[in-house]
């Protein structure tokens, strides 16, 4: 199956790059960006050389749907609902891997964005695309919205403790850090190097867009969902995030309970791995793959679980789950392409 992927030269695309010239489905059809068209994609990231030859195209839905089924948008937010409508009308099928659609109220977004949100017809026929929590809207889906990577790390560590109903409502704390390349390409003075490195800094206090997109998942699994405190913070590692998540049981229970319940949630799906009891993961350990490693604890003292999950921003945080959602789109095996160890070094 023939793909296309527009903002090819972000760290996005060039992860979406790096993973479908791997993939043994799918094939990139075109490369397309806004600034650097006509260059080669060589000329931008000469690590490519020799293994791929794509001159970096204009934007034209027309000609994308003659040689692509599926396009990739890693753009920034904004500029995906402006190119969305006029991809979805000529037939092709969008994996959006920013903001954009995330959030099925135009007022939310707007508040949280501070930009216009996309148009009501469209935000409604788009579904999120957390890959082991809505695989059967996504196989049929022609608009997926591609989760962002903090709220990916969270939701996946907190949805068990909602379904289950365990959890006192107004209790979760969300305590997130993540490596330099979640701020994007774009350099500022927060992730210049001697800025950040050997420095840790917290960022968009109580403010961060990824906030609403958490809660709006945990309202619909939950019982009676109330707001989160979520802070994030940036630490000087290239990728990566960790998510320690804090919430008070409703009920006195031991940690074999919670345990199980995460086994148990999780035993068919191959990219989450639940730590042994008294085990804890790090960023490390799932560099450069697809994974999503969780440990749970439990202090009966405070009766508060703890969940510590980690995951590599640009791949289950971005492109890596993009392609997951797009081998369910394609009615693949979730994993096909996706198979990689974690580097660790």
């Amino acid at each position: 199956m023939k793909v296309a992927i527009i903002g090819a030269t972000g760290y996005g695309g060039i992860e979406l790059i790096r993973l479908l010239e791997q993939h043994p489905y799918f094939s990139i059809a075109s490369l397309h960006s806004f600034s650097q068209v006509g260059e080669c994609i060589t000329n931008v990231y000469p690590h490519l050389r020799n293994i791929l030859v794509h001159t970096l195209q204009e934007i034209n839905a027309e000609e994308i749907e003659k040689e692509a089924e599926i396009v990739f948008l890693a753009t920034p937010a904004g500029v995906s609902a402006e190119l969305t409508p006029k991809l979805l009308a000529v037939g092709l099928k969008v994996i959006d891997l920013s903001g954009d659609f995330r959030m099925k109220d135009p007022f939310i977004y707007e508040q949280w964005y501070k930009r216009a949100a996309a148009k009501e017809e469209v935000l409604s026929e788009a579904v999120y695309g957390l890959s082991e929590w809505k695989k059967s809207e996504i196989q049929n889906a022609n608009l997926i919205a591609n989760p962002g990577c903090f709220a990916t790390a969270s939701l996946l560590a907190i949805l068990p403790l909602v379904r289950s109903g365990m959890i006192e409502e107004d209790s979760i704390i969300i305590d997130a850090k993540s490596g330099v390349s979640g701020a994007g390409k774009t350099p500022t003075t927060m992730t210049h190097f001697p800025e950040l490195y050997d420095n840790l800094r917290i960022y968009k206090v109580n403010e961060h867009q990824h906030v609403p997109e958490i809660e709006q998942m945990l309202a619909e699994w939950g019982r009676e969902t109330k707001p989160i405190t979520f802070s994030t913070h940036l630490i000087p590692i290239s990728r990566g995030i960790m998510v320690t998540l804090y919430a008070k049981v409703k009920r006195e229970m031991e940690i074999e309970q919670l345990q199980k319940l995460y086994e148990e949630t999780y035993e068919q799906s191959a990219f989450i791995r639940i730590r042994t009891q008294g085990e804890f993961p790090s960023p490390k350990e799932v560099r450069g793959s697809n994974y999503c490693d969780m440990g749970i604890a439990y202090d009966e003292r405070t009766g508060r679980v703890t969940v510590v999950s980690v995951i590599d921003n640009m791949m289950k945080g971005a492109a890596g789950q993009a392609i997951q959602n797009a081998n369910i789109v394609a009615g693949l095996e979730e994993t096909t392409g996706l198979q990689h160890m974690p580097l660790y070094l």
